[in-house]
């Protein structure tokens, strides 16, 4: 099913549609060749849950990830939310494909999950992150293929319950693709592909960079809750976002344990707050330097900054004993600086990755694969949480420090009466961590 063009609904503006027969990438021992439908002609019913920008986007892909889908039900926390999303994509498939809820299965509020994921057989998980690891359990648990986006919870306690569904996936051969897109892109896929044919040898260290200028904020409005004001800003608070490390930076820093083949033993790095400090600006840093130990003796160095007027940039290097590659680049260069391999990329027959990732959960579905993301997904997210834990503390952070982390900020359960876990002071400022006085 072709569509409009996606004029702002993708992460990064992807505007390219692709099928699974275009991409070259395979998924999960599914040939693309091989489509022996096991479902039939099954229709598959989607419920979307977290119905901003990201749920747009994803619910837009997965609608034209198969034929034969439908979105059945909507939820967020928020009315508003839900019809604006719904609004949005109508008019994005207009004149091309229906896109009909009906008005009963548009839910909102803390509870609407369950009522839109018990109508489907597939399922979008796009909230606010500190939501994921009870939204994921709780499709999981009845019998739902998942979707969910990065990173999977925002502190140690909600990592380990995403790895324990994460096992019940496996078992019950339910399908779960995490929106760490990159290994859905060609380009990453090939640059992988070099590394393990030994042309940079061993990777000895590299660098991760997610330098911006910082995302929206949202003003107060007169007569909001603390709750709900903090819900609508939620990139702003930990127990929701969990800091920008992990919220963004998670993309490269997973890279860095995917190109290397594991996860680092130990953290150490240093952040704080300078030019994005202010009331509106919650409790998160607004810079992190982290370096990432790994037990192979490889030094990644991590930074992230949400600072305007500054060098941008978006990448990920690594050093090798062999050579050195750059992933913008797509470039192998020896130890002497000259190239000695390019990836050729085709920016007309390039396939959109944030399309990929759902047309190989789709396909995975109809021929009773099984992909298995989200273990993966939660140790990179764990490794970002690491690196924040090094950055507020100012101590070195190890691997199972963390893992065994009795650290829990996103509460088992919050309705629109509930204070939240950080509360401002009188002068409206949230605490702080101070790095040499925070402790973990």
């Amino acid at each position: 099913m072709k569509s409009k063009l996606d004029t702002g609904l993708s992460r990064r503006n992807f505007v390219k549609n692709s099928t699974l027969a275009t991409t070259g990438i395979l998924s999960a021992g599914l040939p693309v060749g091989a489509m022996a439908n096991v479902l039939g002609n099954k229709k598959l019913k989607i419920a979307l849950v977290g119905c901003g920008g990201r749920g747009r986007g994803a619910i837009v892909q997965a609608l034209q990830a198969d034929d034969n889908v439908e979105l059945v039900a909507m939820a967020d926390a928020f009315q508003d939310n839900v019809e604006k999303s719904l609004k949005t994509v109508q008019e994005h498939f207009d004149g091309l494909k229906e896109i009909k809820v009906n008005p009963k299965n548009l839910f909102s509020g803390f509870d609407a999950y369950k009522k839109a994921i018990d109508l489907a057989d597939v399922v979008i998980l796009t909230t606010p992150p500190g939501f994921r690891p009870y939204h994921f359990e709780y499709a999981i648990n009845n019998g739902k293929h998942v979707f969910m986006e990065k990173p999977v919870a925002t502190d140690p306690v909600g990592v380990r319950k995403v790895l324990e569904v994460a096992r019940k996936a496996k078992e019950n051969k339910l399908n779960v693709v995490v929106g760490l897109q990159r290994h859905y892109q060609k380009k990453y896929l090939d640059l992988y592909q070099k590394i393990k044919e030994g042309k940079m040898g061993k990777i000895t260290g590299g660098q991760v960079y997610w330098n911006s200028p910082g995302v929206w904020v949202r003003e107060r409005q007169a007569g909001q809750t603390e709750m709900e004001y903090q819900m609508r800003n939620w990139y702003y608070f930990n127990w929701l976002c969990g800091d920008h490390i992990l919220e963004q930076h998670i993309h490269n820093i997973d890279v860095a344990n995917w190109f290397i083949g594991g996860y680092p033993t130990q953290a150490q790095g240093m952040g704080g707050r300078q030019v994005r400090n202010g009331k509106d600006h919650g409790e998160i840093f607004d810079h992190h330097f982290v370096e990432f130990t790994y037990d192979t003796g490889a030094i990644i160095s991590s930074q992230c900054r949400h600072q305007p007027g500054c060098m941008r940039k978006v990448d990920e290097t690594f050093q090798g004993t062999l050579a050195s590659v750059g992933t913008r680049k797509g470039a192998f260069t020896d130890l002497d600086g000259n190239d000695i391999y390019n990836y050729k990329s085709d920016p007309l027959n390039e396939p959109n990755p944030y399309q990929v990732e759902h047309d190989h959960l789709f396909a995975s579905i109809r021929n009773g694969g099984v992909i298995a993301d989200a273990e993966n997904g939660a140790k990179s997210t764990l490794t970002a949480i690491m690196g924040r834990m090094a950055t507020y503390s100012g101590k070195v952070i190890t691997w199972d420090q963390v893992m065994n982390s009795d650290l829990q900020l996103m509460p088992e359960y919050v309705d629109w009466n509930s204070n939240p876990p950080s509360m401002p002071d009188s002068n409206g400022m949230y605490p702080i961590p101070t790095p040499g006085t925070t402790e973990f």
